[in-house]
């Protein structure tokens, strides 16, 4: 093992009914004035709105609601939460929904606990340290972006369609409900976008240029081959609660931090994937899996011998005389046609974007760079040139 830190506070309140304890988990914290954050009508239709307002009522806490929040959140609506809740003075945010949901209510909880500072301008593009933030519980609804447990929050800054993240210890919220029950009426397509995101969180970990972590390369790869299995029986059988309890679980543990620990995060094929969800408003799972493949056919040459034993490892693969070479790129093929049994894109045309002229593509380099400031990714560091390769390879 290499050297690490691991810390990881969150409290995971998983089963059946949790959401009824969310009033008292708050209340136990100091919370009294709470923001209840949501997305879209799933919330109040279902009726766990209600019941989440009943139990904050019953424990004697006041309480506003912000609605409407959108897949790739913007900052626009960050900033209305923020006014809302100054006004309201509230103390603690609450998140009800997936990915955007929560990272809106961590956004808007460092700009009522930061008031003299630019949220975007000082925050979001690190001019200023984020040193405090209001705290941040959360009943999950979608089991995907792993927001529940990390560090981190994305948002997209609304007339320039800029996509950013910002990682902090003071991110993680304090609770996260995980009732399985909540995800019974998910659309197949937000559950497939939801198997991506996982698998993403941890190859983007597990393909790193470290590979002395044996503990740790074997919790990410049996953490992946739980998350193919329980996607497989989520698709074929909607609304199963012991698929979409290992789907929840694993989505908190992809993103806690504990599927890296000791090596270089890579994170390559999110960011890749950042910039066509930022610039077409594809969902975040989807663009994932356009580009993965590509990326993995790319960077293949940095260690062939840690995609040959991806494939064993993880898709079952038999070694008996086969090189090395031949199992990594079958190993590569096995995620991109697992990719295409959820019916997910594995390319722009499948994205639905359409194929990208020469500028566009030179555009969405140049903004993946953070307009010639950075290169991106550990496992196989890469430049301009690099990624403008990758993105002809998957225009198609």
């Amino acid at each position: 093992m290499e050297a690490f830190q691991f810390y990881s506070p969150t409290q995971i309140i998983f089963g059946r009914g949790t959401e009824e304890q969310v009033g008292e988990q708050i209340a136990r914290r100091g919370g009294s004035r709470v923001l209840v954050v949501y997305g879209g009508q799933s919330a109040v239709k279902s009726g766990l709105l209600s019941r989440v307002l009943a139990s904050l009522e019953q424990s004697g806490l006041s309480c506003d609601t912000l609605g409407g929040v959108k897949p790739n959140p913007r900052l626009s609506l960050v900033l209305s939460g923020i006014q809302r809740a100054e006004a309201f003075q509230a103390n603690f945010l609450l998140a009800i929904g997936g990915g955007s949901v929560i990272d809106t209510a961590k956004a808007i909880a460092d700009g009522v606990a930061n008031p003299e500072l630019d949220l975007w301008d000082d925050l979001w593009m690190k001019k200023v340290p984020l040193e405090r933030s209001l705290p941040v519980g959360v009943v999950l609804t979608i089991p995907a972006a792993g927001s529940e447990s990390s560090d981190s929050a994305v948002l997209t800054k609304d007339d320039t369609l800029e996509k950013r993240g910002l990682g902090s210890d003071l991110h993680r919220p304090r609770f996260a409900i995980l009732n399985p029950d909540l995800t019974a009426t998910l659309p197949r397509y937000q559950v497939a976008c939801g198997v991506v995101d996982i698998m993403s969180h941890t190859m983007d970990r597990y393909f790193n240029p470290i590979t002395t972590n044996q503990l740790t390369d074997e919790l990410a790869e049996g953490l992946l081959r739980v998350v193919i299995s329980s996607g497989r029986r989520a698709m074929d059988h909607p609304g199963d609660y012991q698929a979409m309890s290992e789907l929840m679980w694993a989505g908190s543990l992809s993103h806690n931090g504990l599927t890296g620990l000791g090596g270089k995060k890579d994170f390559a094929p999110h960011q890749l994937g950042h910039e066509l969800s930022a610039r077409f408003d594809s969902a975040h799972g989807a663009t994932l899996s356009a580009v993965w493949g590509s990326w993995a056919r790319y960077c293949l040459d940095a260690d062939v011998s840690r995609f040959a034993r991806f494939g064993v490892k993880v898709w079952g693969l038999d070694p008996t005389g086969r090189t090395e070479r031949e199992l990594a790129l079958s190993a590569i093929d096995a995620t991109v046609y697992f990719f295409h049994s959820l019916d997910m894109p594995t390319c722009f045309s499948e994205l639905g974007c359409g194929l990208q002229s020469e500028k566009e593509l030179e555009e969405l380099t140049r903004r993946c760079t953070f307009f010639g400031t950075r290169t991106i990714g550990t496992f196989r560091v890469l430049d301009h040139d690099d990624i403008l390769a990758i993105y002809r390879m998957a225009n198609h």
